[in-house]
């Protein structure tokens, strides 16, 4: 099996050359100067012409990473019953909007529309919608959700969905959201930089900007020489819009993705090409650039709208309280030797601690009353 998005194995030798997107951003740098870490993923990524997302598929064994929903149908069904049963706790709205922002291939909903039929009344409350900007993964979703009947609409962004009750899935979506990276230097927090060496290569620098003291948290305190901060702004708005729209209309949204509980310094902006990690800086636009997300700060950002934040809670007891062994053994029952094998290596996969079960992490956000499962109470 391929790895999972970070899950890699360890870093390739650096390309030194630039690509044709590395020289739009060198003329760049060269006309206005050096690029915030942000703004280079943003660039790398989203570039209309070159950008990694705008021309390719980059999942599964013939890609560059393998998401849960590619691991097994297992976990897009949780995903869908999950959905049904907060719908219901919610006085089952109709219509409703279903959101799946960064949706891959189309394969978790897929699988989650599937679950979904023994709830005939949610799929005919649902009004589905995809926030996604790759033409390319548009065109595999399209073809995904025509094998269960969906024709959905797609958006470029989330301010477009209308406004009404919403049930919201995120799949490792804010992983790829740009961040900012600081750096302790000379007693001050200053921004990481991406200029030009004098080769003319790529290369990390710091800049004249940096975070003043107010915007430092109380983890940076007394930070070595060096130390790196992240902040992720785009995340904050994404998150800030989601809650907005779930204290105002209702209903829930579930973040699944690999990061942190807690603010905490360090380094995690990675680079992943056919399952390995590379240079970040090498080859732009044809190399998969994440960094971990942050549930402390998505968290603090949803209550900050008024909505109710529950977890984070590891990715392996989410699934296994949702049923993910007894969803195996329906599955592998009076199957072959070979397939009960691959069901079980999936669970392992999926809800594993030294798998994907501990570094993924999942958060639930909820109308003010709202308790989904397998949650406790409110936070």
């Amino acid at each position: 099996a391929a790895p999972a998005r970070s899950e890699a194995r360890p870093m390739e030798a650096a390309v030194p050359q630039l690509n044709a997107l590395g020289l739009k951003i060198a003329d760049r740098i060269r006309e206005t100067g050096p690029l915030s870490v942000a703004d280079f993923m943003a660039v790398c990524l989203g570039d209309p012409d070159l950008g990694y997302y705008m021309r390719r598929d980059p999942l599964g064994l013939s890609g560059d990473f393998v998401t849960a929903p590619e691991v097994s149908q297992m976990f897009g069904e949780l995903v869908g019953l999950w959905l049904i049963e907060v719908w219901e706790a919610a006085g089952r709205p109709k219509p409703f909007a279903l959101v799946e922002l960064g949706p891959g291939r189309g394969t978790l909903m897929r699988d989650a529309l599937r679950a979904a039929r023994v709830r005939p009344e949610f799929l005919a409350a649902a009004k589905l919608h995809l926030v996604e900007i790759s033409p390319v993964l548009r065109a595999r979703q399209r073809e995904q959700l025509a094998s269960v009947g969906e024709v959905p609409t797609w958006h470029h962004r989330l301010a477009t969905v209308p406004k009404m009750p919403v049930l919201v899935v995120a799949n490792e979506f804010f992983d790829a959201l740009p961040i900012r990276q600081f750096v302790r230097a000379g007693g001050e927090w200053r921004e990481r930089v991406v200029g030009l060496d004098t080769a003319g290569r790529l290369a990390f620098g710091i800049g004249p900007g940096g975070l003043i003291e107010p915007d430092v948290p109380a983890v940076a305190a007394g930070a070595e020489e060096g130390a790196i901060l992240e902040v992720s702004p785009a995340s904050t708005a994404v998150m800030a819009e989601i809650a907005h729209r779930i204290r105002e209309n209702g209903t829930a949204a579930l973040v699944i993705d690999y990061g942190y509980a807690r603010t905490a310094l360090g380094d995690t902006l990675q680079s992943v090409r056919r399952h390995a990690y590379v240079d970040p800086l090498a080859d732009p636009g044809e190399v998969d650039l994440t960094a971990h997300v942050n549930f402390e700060a998505l968290a603090r950002t949803a209550r900050s709208e008024g909505a109710a934040v529950f977890g984070p809670m590891e990715q392996g007891p989410f699934l296994l309280s949702l049923g993910l062994v007894e969803r195996a053994g329906r599955l592998g029952a009076g199957r072959d030797t070979a397939l009960q094998n691959e069901i079980r290596a999936a669970v392992e996969r999926l809800a594993g601690p030294d798998e994907m079960g501990t570094l993924f992490k999942v958060l639930a956000v909820t109308a003010p009353g709202l308790t989904p499962p397998p949650f406790g109470p409110r936070t």
